[in-house]
């Protein structure tokens, strides 16, 4: 009985630890945006870089000037990462509520 204690303890630890990471991750990620950022041709010739994303329900555009594109995208990289880390610290954030009400299992 003891070793199970210390192995559910021990995961327990585990994921909060992991919780913590994830915190300040998200603290360090800066500047976000959502959205893809594509490249158009033009049909004269050139292109031009174009962000799309939806936020509220409402869909945007917005064009892009190519000496920002970079910052742009970093931005997007951004939420891109946030979103991966809060969807990781929900289902740990579940698991870890499901272990210290005595139901470990997915049922």
């Amino acid at each position: 009985m003891y070793h199970a204690n210390d192995t559910f303890m021990d995961k327990i630890h585990d994921i909060t630890r992991r919780i913590e990471r994830i915190k300040a991750e998200l603290a360090a990620l800066g500047d976000m945006r959502p959205g893809s950022l594509s490249v158009q041709s033009r049909s004269w010739g050139g292109e031009y870089a174009q962000l799309s994303y939806t936020h509220r329900g409402k869909g945007h555009t917005e064009y892009v000037r190519k000496e920002k594109r970079d910052e742009v995208e970093r931005q997007v990289e951004s939420y891109r990462r946030f979103r991966e880390l809060t969807k990781e610290w929900v289902d740990l954030a579940i698991e870890v509520c499901k272990l210290r009400a005595g139901n470990g299992s997915d049922g």
